[in-house]
């Protein structure tokens, strides 16, 4: 089965675009760099219409990334090179909702364990697993959590 070719053809506003990216020069490396590979894809007038292995060749990429490229221009439009991906999950679950940090930054405020003078971080982790708000957490995740807040351990 023959591969399919896919043909790009900027109109005037996205070749105007993307050389304003480049002139520029304020971007980052990877998008002035596939905005220059789009320009020089381009088929239609005023394109340079250059193939795959040359555009490889001219700026230090693989043919496959330049048909990658070319195919995404074609199916999203051009201009969608130049943005990241955004990521549909974040890399790790949060292991506290909005909930159980409410109720550890009510722990931390409250008065600290007889004996005590303040909450040590392993006391909070012990207490909220005690209280059964959570299974289990380190005392690193209370670390954490507790820095996102403005909350200071019971401190006067």
């Amino acid at each position: 089965m023959p591969k399919k070719i896919y043909v790009v053809k900027l109109s005037a506003e996205e070749r105007a675009e993307l050389d304003g990216v480049v002139r520029k020069g304020k971007a980052a490396g990877w998008k002035i760099q596939r905005a220059q590979v789009l320009l020089k894809c381009d088929q239609g007038s005023g394109g340079a219409g250059w193939i795959d292995q040359r555009i490889a060749d001219a700026f230090g990429c693989t043919s496959r990334s330049v048909e990658n490229w070319r195919k995404q221009a074609v199916e999203e439009g051009p201009l969608s090179l130049l943005e990241r991906k955004a990521r549909e999950t974040p890399p790790t679950p949060r292991k506290l909702d909005g909930e159980q940090e409410a109720q550890l930054v009510k722990l931390a405020c409250s008065q600290p364990p007889e004996g005590r003078t303040r909450w040590t971080m392993q006391l909070l982790a012990e207490r909220l697993v005690q209280l059964e708000v959570v299974d289990e957490i380190s005392h690193e995740t209370v670390r954490r959590t507790l820095k996102k807040t403005n909350s200071s351990r019971g401190a006067r």
